[in-house]
């Protein structure tokens, strides 16, 4: 079996390159990617099974050729090409998977259910860590509920690198860059509303060793399905909110224009503040683990559920414990983004996943087999009560 990971040599598709070509599952992994060097590092560190491939994604028919026969489809490219992508998922048929989608985004691909639906074809919108996991976590601890009248999902960040720099991206930019500044969509009493970027703050205490973050409304891909999915069981209220060490300085930049589109004159050349801004970050080395360090950064998230069973309220905690792999020099977030979508995509080629047409990974992805696989690398999660919780951790 082939699988193909689009932006395979990026952020977080070199780790799901890596992981799929050391677990076993796929006889070949193509590690594509519009810059040959990104494509060929990403190959050369998943070893023999992993090919590099040259691609433009905006290039329809090379992107369909290059699918053509595979047996999934892990789109690791910035958002905005989802549909792109998508498409020629659909027009090569292979079941296809990204890692999120901003909201916005994740709606519009839901609008291309009945055409995969169609012609029998599977796509899993935020099959990555944040959206993702906790999308899974969150559905696995509703199961039993009669009711379910709210979601909170929270999610923090904290770094222990020694000698780190005190900014980098583990993520891309840009969508960072959004987060900051489109408005929070929060479903609640049964409709979405908007509120503006970082607003909401509060002090949270996640698991040690995040510990004590203060965390802000951002946009986010989760009220975007979970509403939907549990409509059933009532919920009425659905948030999203993010904390960590160096959120404000997004939020600067943002307020500053440097994450837009529109070109400005400088000089009299057009530059267009998103590319520059991204050109500006590879140069100073800020995108991922900088080099010459040991990783040392950890991410929790904490989904709070609030529902009945039996007739008598319940509050329930999905948690899910993300640590960075310094062997593969990967953060935390690149870690957990890539290794979620390769176990998608394992349990999709596996036959594991049988849904049909454009499915929220809660409504398709089975909890058991993918926490089960979360565990064997190093991600855990709990659900409490009933679960027991997650055991301390040691960060030295």
């Amino acid at each position: 079996m082939r699988a193909v990971v689009v932006g395979g040599g990026g952020l977080t598709g070199q780790c799901a390159v890596r992981d799929l070509a050391t677990s076993g599952a796929f006889e070949q992994v193509v590690a594509a990617d519009l810059d040959p060097a990104f494509a060929e590092r990403a190959a050369r560190a998943a070893g023999p099974r992993a090919t590099p491939a040259t691609l433009d994604v905006r290039d329809q028919g090379t992107l369909v050729e290059l699918l053509n026969g595979a047996a999934v489809c892990v789109n690791a490219v910035q958002y905005g090409f989802n549909l792109a992508v998508m498409e020629a998922s659909l027009a090569a048929r292979v079941p296809y998977l990204d890692f999120g989608g901003l909201f916005h985004m994740t709606r519009r691909q839901l609008a291309l259910d009945e055409r995969f639906r169609a012609v029998g074809l599977l796509a899993i919108p935020g099959l990555g860590q944040v959206p993702g996991i906790s999308n899974v976590l969150a559905m696995e601890a509703c199961a039993d509920l009669e009711r379910v009248d709210s979601i909170m999902i929270r999610d923090g960040w904290r770094d222990l690198t020694v000698n780190g720099p005190e900014i980098s991206f583990t993520w891309s930019p840009s969508t960072f860059l959004d987060e900051m500044v489109m408005p929070a969509m929060v479903f609640e009493e049964g409709a979405y509303r908007e509120y503006p970027a970082m607003s909401g703050s509060e002090e949270y205490d996640f698991l040690p060793p995040v510990g004590r973050t203060r965390l802000y409304r951002t946009l986010h891909s989760e009220p975007a399905t979970l509403p939907e999915s549990l409509r059933s069981k009532g919920l009425r209220h659905c948030e999203w909110k993010e904390g960590g060490p160096g959120i404000e300085v997004l939020r600067t930049m943002a307020q500053l224009g440097l994450g837009s589109d529109r070109p400005v004159e400088v000089k009299g050349h057009p530059v267009v503040p998103r590319d520059f801004v991204l050109a500006l970050l590879k140069r100073e080395k800020l995108l991922g683990a900088p080099g010459g360090v040991v990783v040392n950064d950890w991410e929790v998230c904490d989904i709070e559920v609030h529902g009945s069973l039996g007739g008598r309220p319940v509050v329930r905690h999905a948690l899910a414990r993300f640590p960075p792999r310094p062997d593969w020099h990967l953060t935390a977030t690149e870690y957990a983004v890539g290794v979620a979508g390769a176990i998608g995509a394992e349990l999709i080629a596996s036959g594991q996943v049988t849904a049909r047409g454009v499915v929220p990974p809660e409504r398709c992805i089975p909890p058991g087999p993918f926490r089960a696989a979360l565990k064997t690398r190093g991600i855990e999660t709990a659900i409490v009560p009933p679960e027991p919780p997650l055991a301390p951790v040691r960060t030295s």
